[in-house]
């Protein structure tokens, strides 16, 4: 907090992005039709109470936040055009614009931000995100205070993106339940495109709002966004033309061909925030799962090399915890569960499964997303064999788009499943939320799915969530994954090696640490 109080200066900050906007607006192109390419589908268009890249690219273009953040950590102002955080750091005055004005025309105020604050804290799976927030107070229209019971190292960075959009509390605050509010399909914000039409499972289309607060901006249109049943039909219509941007492609086969046309960029740029990691998660209140010495041995059973270097083509690397190698709270000295199938059929024998007649000690389902098919299916394919070794008989349960699967996971009725999960640039933000006891939760996707519960590690997150000092704050850290890599409510595999294929047409493509995950406002496409 202490670093970014001083970048928060308005007269500075202000000054170069008015000289900055000049210039980029001299140079961008006005008007065209970008057309995004996706494999997730969103259930609906409200970030407020649904994470996950499928809702977030759509979301942030509707929804406008407090902050934004450039490609090198920076916070930039958005709806805040200055910002300041106490000297105790446990208050931050978000001083707002006075043009800002919501789709319908009402202006943006203090009290939307209020608001949009208590339905993130209340709705929003990531519970530690906002969990500190005592109160938020309006003393006018156009200033916010938010005030912390304690320290929160992360409060800016959660004002970003997808993780606070401001709602407009006159839509919203109507006594509804946020989380299934029929605004959500078709949302009012005030960010730079307008929702013009929303059908589930095909598309999203976006039209440029004249009323933006950024005056020039946006440069683009419309924005079409457009659904695929798989990446491989999506990578296609990217090589055809058809498509201008494919946004998180994992499948390393479509990147290294993506990469050989000549009429495309292809970056890895625009992700790190993200810290996607991919895993088995498990089910702890499984009969069979519920003993740690099950999910061991299973761990030990899987070749993460193997997923590594012949699945993915050596494009991914391995993960071994809940942080991603190359952030500062990686633990780079936890259990890595290397192959060892003697070991992992030992703890079966001590768990007291034996074999039965055929080598068969019980049979377990594994769910998967559907759409990354190189990181989901095609390594919950992988286990069915790979498991049969230590006995454990595996069936792969398909589903038929993400809110089943989504609807499956979230309502714990899952014995095992394959899952991409982020980071989201702070442990407080992206890794709290799937181990602490009381974000247990039902039918929210993405919180704390495998019912795992700690009182130490949820103490130690507590430690580390406030603590000010960084190299104290990445010990705690390393302490809490030591403790859930040896309980294994979760099977570590890889990274995700996310890239962005996009024309060579395209202008100020999105490279921030949010990528197409924050407003595509300076985004143009050349005629």
């Amino acid at each position: 907090m202490r670093k970014f109080k001083t970048l928060a200066m308005a007269a500075a900050v202000m000054a170069s992005l008015v000289a900055a906007s000049a210039v980029e607006a001299a140079e961008a192109v006005k008007g065209g039709t970008l057309v995004i390419g996706m494999t997730q589908k969103p259930r609906h268009l409200n970030p407020a109470v649904q994470s996950g890249t499928a809702t977030a690219v759509p979301g942030t273009q509707v929804f406008a936040t407090p902050l934004r953040f450039d490609e090198n950590w920076q916070p930039q102002p958005y709806l805040a055009e200055s910002w300041s955080v106490s000297d105790d750091g446990l208050s931050i005055t978000l001083n707002l614009r006075k043009n800002a004005k919501f789709h319908d025309g009402k202006p943006v105020t203090s009290e939307d931000v209020a608001f949009s604050v208590q339905t993130v804290k209340d709705n929003h799976p990531f519970k530690s995100m906002f969990s500190p927030v005592e109160k938020v107070e309006t003393p006018n229209a156009n200033t916010a205070v938010i005030h912390f019971a304690r320290a929160h190292p992360a409060a800016l960075l959660a004002m970003s993106s997808a993780l606070l959009p401001i709602l407009p509390k006159h839509v919203y605050g109507d006594g509804q339940d946020p989380k299934s509010h029929p605004a959500n399909n078709m949302p009012v914000g005030a960010g730079p495109f307008k929702i013009v039409e929303f059908k589930p499972g095909e598309h999203v289309i976006l039209e440029r709002n004249p009323d933006y607060f950024i005056e020039g901006r946006p440069y683009l249109d419309r924005i079409i966004i457009k659904h695929y049943k798989d990446s491989n039909s999506l990578a296609l219509a990217v090589d055809k033309g058809e498509v201008d941007m494919f946004p998180f492609v994992t499948n390393t086969r479509d990147i290294g061909r993506l990469k050989k046309n000549a009429n495309l960029e292809v970056t890895n740029q625009g992700y790190a925030a993200v810290g996607p990691v991919n895993w088995l998660a498990f089910n702890t209140k499984n009969e069979f799962l519920s003993d740690k010495r099950v999910r061991q041995a299973i761990a030990y059973a899987i070749d993460k090399n193997f997923i590594v270097k012949a699945l993915h083509g050596g494009f991914s690397e391995r993960a071994s915890g809940p942080v991603v190698p190359g952030s500062p709270f990686y633990a780079p000295d936890v259990q890595k569960y290397d192959l060892d199938l003697d070991k992992a059929n030992a703890l079966l024998d001590e768990a007291g499964h034996a074999k039965n007649g055929d080598g068969t000690r019980f049979t377990l389902k594994v769910d998967y997303i559907p759409g990354p098919n190189e990181q989901q299916k095609a390594i919950a394919e992988y286990l069915k064999p790979q498991l049969k070794k230590i006995g454990i008989a595996v069936e792969v349960r398909a589903a038929p788009d993400f809110p089943t699967w989504a609807k499956r996971v979230s309502g714990h009725e899952f014995d095992m499943t394959m899952d991409i999960v982020f980071n989201w640039g702070d442990p407080v933000i992206g890794v709290h939320r799937t181990y602490l006891c009381d974000n247990i939760r039902e039918g929210v996707i993405w919180s704390n799915t495998q019912s795992y519960c700690n009182e130490k590690v949820d103490g130690i997150l507590a430690q580390a969530g406030v603590e000010s000092d960084a190299d104290k704050r990445a010990a705690l850290y390393r302490d809490a994954q030591s403790i859930i890599v040896d309980e294994v409510p979760i099977a570590f595999i890889n990274t995700l090696p996310y890239h962005t294929a996009y024309s060579n047409k395209i202008g100020n493509a999105p490279i921030s640490i949010w990528g197409t995950m924050a407003p595509l406002d300076e985004v143009y496409k050349a005629k």
